[in-house]
């Protein structure tokens, strides 16, 4: 499996992976916002190959923290075709996540999800570190973080998401 940044040539084929993944076309708008947005890390939306064939997506983007208004990462959303789960893709596009993320300086990755898998990726919950979930986040216990090399503990306050994402979790 090869796991890439995106390229203007992707985009279509990112929308269906994340349509197929969620079982609906609600979701890949929220990709096409951030895209189009300036929170956008464009060698943070990877795909992944296998066999030639695309089958994975996840993308990154920028949250703020307040009060100061600190952009930090988000991870999300994380989308693989139902035929290829369960076969190490999302493993594979969060692993690189980390690594670029890190490489790059950030401090922390943030992502709203389910614990019991971002908990394989040292994701724990934000606000036993003083990081509190956004008001349309689903709950405390799925919103998550991920300290890096880079990581300062006196980054606290509330997540804020976005316009292009605001009310939909990621």
């Amino acid at each position: 499996m090869i796991v890439r940044a995106e390229t203007p040539d992707d985009h279509d084929t990112i929308r269906r992976i994340v349509d197929e993944a969620f079982g609906d076309t609600s979701t890949s708008p929220i990709v096409d916002g951030i895209r189009a947005s300036d929170r956008f890390v464009p060698e943070l939306s990877l795909v992944a190959v296998s066999d030639g064939q695309s089958v994975g997506h996840v993308i990154s983007s920028y949250v703020d923290v307040v009060p100061g208004t600190r952009r930090v990462l988000q991870v999300g959303p994380l989308a693989v075709v139902p035929s290829h789960q369960r076969r190490g893709v999302g493993t594979a596009l969060m692993e690189e996540t980390i690594r670029i993320a890190d490489e790059r300086g950030e401090p922390l990755l943030l992502i709203e999800g389910a614990p019991e898998y971002y908990g394989r990726f040292d994701f724990t919950r934000a606000d036993a570190v003083g990081i509190e979930p956004p008001p349309e986040a689903r709950a405390p216990q799925f919103f998550m973080f991920r300290p890096l090399a880079a990581y300062d503990s006196t980054l606290q306050g509330r997540a804020v998401y976005p316009a292009e994402t605001f009310g939909v979790a990621y």
